[in-house]
């Protein structure tokens, strides 16, 4: 499965968290303002990046600013 490849793929771009407001999810535990993560993969909506568990995470854009 294609996402299981996820953790040992190269990062395709970087991003900066600039916010953790989320509505319906915890996301503060998962992510820190200001922290840079690398992207994996990339949909529409989402960022796959590896969180503070170590593990890949999917995450909407408005969490994010490109670097």
């Amino acid at each position: 499965m294609l996402h299981e490849e996820w953790l040992n793929k190269n990062a395709i771009k970087q991003v900066e968290v600039i916010n953790v407001d989320a509505k319906k999810y915890k996301v503060n535990s998962m992510l820190t303002i200001g922290k840079v993560y690398d992207v994996v993969n990339e949909t529409e909506e989402y960022y796959h990046i590896k969180d503070n568990s170590g593990k890949i995470g999917g995450y909407y854009k408005s969490y994010f600013k490109e670097l």
